[in-house]
């Protein structure tokens, strides 16, 4: 019995070394990696957006007599070098403005509950710079068309001032805001000829940091933080650019 069963044993460990022993075949997924923007290229682009709106005596469902004249400004450049075949690094900087002037709301929820805000002015501006990392797929052959991922880290700092007449006293609050931001995004590039391509992306993943201070009536003094991570895709929310290579 004792022989029969370290005759097996040994069977058993001469089968597992074989099997060990024999190659392992190598797993072919057809991924075959080629040059889109070769090393050394370097990337310069900007994008631009301007909003303007105005609204008079303006009504919809529980808001009435809206009186309001405002605009939101942004720019944002960027440059990046291509330290190896497909993979760029670079940086973003980037100014954003808005101005708002509220002569009028009300709100109307029900028989007894109105709401009104006379004279809401709010001004508030920010900087941001960014540092990035993007990689770059061509789709199938093409040498116009290719998708790219970019890598970001994002610290913006911005103030704001708003003042209101609330129960005929002045209020006015000025506010400085802090705000850090890694994120994740993915996006398409079509070459319009060999230098000058447009680009179009959407945040997908992003891990926020922020944190305000406000003071209010140069007097009270108040803080808020928060923090949170996300996973959307709004499609109502894609950026449009411009890029230039050389």
């Amino acid at each position: 019995m004792r022989k029969t069963t370290i005759l097996a044993a040994l069977l058993l460990g001469c089968c597992l070394m074989s099997v060990s022993a024999a190659p392992r075949e190598k797993i072919d997924r057809g991924i075959e990696q080629k040059t889109f923007i070769p090393k050394g290229q370097w990337m310069a682009g900007a994008s631009f957006s301007y909003l303007e709106y105005e609204a008079d005596n303006y009504q919809w469902i529980v808001l009435e007599d809206l009186d309001l004249v405002g605009y939101s400004f942004k720019v944002s450049p960027t440059v990046a070098y291509f330290i190896r075949d497909n993979i760029a690094v670079g940086g973003r900087v980037g100014y954003s403005r808005t101005l708002t002037d509220l002569g009028k709301l009300s709100l109307s929820l029900g028989d007894d509950l109105n709401i009104d805000i006379d004279e809401l002015h709010m001004k508030n501006h920010s900087f941001l710079t960014t540092a990035f990392v993007r990689t770059y797929l061509n789709l199938g052959n093409s040498k116009r068309f290719g998708l790219f991922n970019e890598m970001s880290v994002t610290y913006s700092y911005g103030q704001g001032n708003s003042t209101n007449q609330l129960r005929d006293e002045p209020k006015a609050v000025h506010e400085t805001k802090n705000a850090l931001n890694f994120g994740v995004t993915p996006g398409l590039v079509c070459f319009i000829n060999d230098y000058i391509a447009v680009e179009a992306s959407v945040d997908v993943l992003g891990l926020d940091f922020k944190w305000n201070k406000q003071t209010i009536n140069q007097v009270e003094e108040a803080s808020w933080r928060s923090s949170g991570a996300n996973f959307k895709i709004n499609l109502f929310s894609i950026n449009l650019g411009m890029a230039f290579y050389f």
